[in-house]
């Protein structure tokens, strides 16, 4: 099978979004940059394309203009297995974005992310469905998913 890259759409940012990425996930890269000439569309010498890994995931950014803006109808998961990871990716891509709800986030670029623990899946799957419904109760009121908080409510403390 082909690979399958996200392709993302940025006004004019699409390489500071690159650096932005690749500096909080871990086994990060920029892969390649093309930039724009003569021919334009955009201004010669700017970054057309920037290709990047996260995490060793292959994404491209593409700076497009500003015809078309992010939307939460496509959004990246981040799988935690720790309380520390989801404090972690919570606070460095919602830094000048947006917190949201349940785990989700906007981040400075518009790009909406959901920061979920692994837990939760594991939790809100319980054949017992008054401790699932207990455990999904909790999230529903959360902003950043709180391990502990599931675990209690699931416990029913």
């Amino acid at each position: 099978m082909k690979d399958i890259t996200p392709c993302l759409w940025f006004d004019h940012q699409a390489e500071e979004a690159a650096n932005f990425y690749t500096s909080i996930f871990k086994n990060s890269r920029i892969l390649n940059t093309s930039r724009y000439g003569k021919a334009g569309p955009g201004p010669e010498g700017q970054v057309m394309t920037i290709t990047f890994e996260l995490d060793g995931r292959e994404f491209m950014g593409l700076n497009g203009g500003p015809v078309f803006q992010f939307s939460e109808a496509v959004s990246f998961v981040v799988n935690c297995e720790t309380q520390e990871e989801v404090d972690l990716y919570w606070e460095k891509l919602s830094e000048g974005g947006q917190k949201v709800q349940c785990g989700w986030l906007k981040d400075k670029f518009g790009v909406s992310w959901q920061i979920v623990p692994t837990a939760l899946a594991e939790l809100v799957s319980d054949p017992d469905p008054v401790k699932s419904e207990r455990v999904m109760g909790a999230m529903l009121q959360m902003t950043k998913i709180d391990i502990e908080e599931l675990r209690r409510a699931h416990a029913g403390a």
